[in-house]
């Protein structure tokens, strides 16, 4: 018989929904015209779009033609950072903190490399940047300031609202990766104020390939690919349809049942922390007490996370030991070295979130599992 599996690396990417699925059908095996072309056979996919376009926008309080299509959040990341750092032409700075997704450490790095200044913040022990950490380093000569909305790898989720007021004091922009949080954490770009947001639709049930970037009304922002006249101008290439209406799909359910699913979420969380405090095994969990529901980063002093992620591999349950971006990488990773965790419980390190799809009984396995091979 077949072992059955527990999936809990939901942060790496999610289950498509299966109703997602079904709406995505229609546009790649009946409707699959090309949205652009002006015959009556376009029709369809064009309305698809449009329909698509507003669900997503009425699911973070946004306006329609604030919602551009992209590849997923890597694109969007960049595209916020490079499109905001070429515009005008002036050398005005980049704020962003150091425990960010390479996305957007890397599209820093590249700006930086044409001599757009950057500046990267320090967090907190808990992984989280204070409003008057990010007023000690802002200026009059700041144009972006990145700050993402909870992180990948510890969950924590970070003051955006009065993050973004101190931003708008020296008229600079906001932009957030919200790629962990959207669809599991509430989110109003109106309240919040910001003037981007990254999402991926495959970080909330949706396909792969496939994502958004909000930009507010008014916000500079220089077009990502340039030659035909798809998404307003700002992203040429003709529109994936089906993901497109698989992510909107994916999105408004998720959202639906943000308040239901975060319950189930933290009372896995509290059956697996649970078990370990009960079994006197010793650990630190990582990130703030204001985190992901159902994100747990956990590290246990001298051990080896590989060797933990291989050990519950075979015995047919999934986690990560950080990042899944880093998979090949051995060293520490820069998240937890921006949180200054001590080398000893760094090299334990493991990443378990939990989805919509897991059961009690998959944290009580993850548990008792976990208990057997440490202890």
């Amino acid at each position: 018989m077949k072992k059955r599996m527990i999936y809990a690396d939901n942060a790496a990417t999610t289950k498509l929904d299966a109703e997602a699925f079904e709406a995505m059908k229609p546009f790649l095996l009946e409707d699959y015209a090309n949205p652009s072309q002006p015959y009556s056979f376009s029709r369809s996919a064009k309305a698809a779009i449009k329909a698509a376009r507003q669900t997503i926008a009425k699911c973070i309080n946004a306006e329609p033609e604030e919602i551009v299509f992209t590849s997923g959040g890597t694109e969007s990341d960049n595209w916020a950072i490079k499109g905001t750092a070429f515009v005008y032409g002036d050398l005005r700075a980049t704020l962003t903190t150091q425990m960010e997704h390479h996305a957007v450490l890397r599209a820093c790095e590249a700006v930086e490399m044409l001599g757009f200044p950057v500046v990267y913040m320090r967090v907190n022990s808990e992984g989280v940047l204070t409003p008057e950490t990010l007023r000690r380093y802002i200026t009059d000569n700041t144009k972006l300031v990145s700050v993402m909305y909870a992180n990948n790898e510890i969950g924590s989720i970070q003051p955006i609202q009065a993050l973004c007021s101190v931003a708008h004091e020296t008229g600079a922009l906001f932009h957030t990766d919200a790629v962990q949080a959207i669809g599991h954490c509430a989110i109003d770009v109106k309240e919040l104020g910001i003037d981007m947001l990254s999402a991926s639709a495959h970080k909330f049930n949706g396909p792969k390939g496939i994502g958004f970037l909000y930009v507010k009304h008014g916000t500079p922002l220089n077009p990502f690919l340039n030659g035909g006249a798809q998404e307003a101008g700002m992203r040429a290439g003709t529109e994936n349809v089906a993901a497109i209406v698989g992510m909107a799909t994916a999105l408004q359910k998720n959202c639906s049942s943000i308040d239901v699913t975060q319950r189930k979420m933290e009372a896995l969380e509290a059956i697996l922390i649970g078990k370990l405090k009960t079994e006197s095994i010793s650990f630190l969990r990582n990130g703030s007490t204001n985190h992901l529901p159902g994100h747990l980063s956990l590290s246990f002093k001298d051990a080896d996370g590989e060797a933990l992620l291989h050990r519950l591999d075979l015995m047919g349950i999934c986690i990560s030991t950080g990042a899944a971006c880093d998979s090949k990488s051995t060293k520490t990773s820069h998240v937890l070295e921006a949180i200054g965790l001590d080398e000893s419980f760094a090299k334990g390190t493991i990443r378990i979130s939990f989805g919509k799809d897991n059961t009690e009984e998959d944290a009580i396995a993850i548990g008792e599992n976990l208990i057997s091979i440490l202890k």
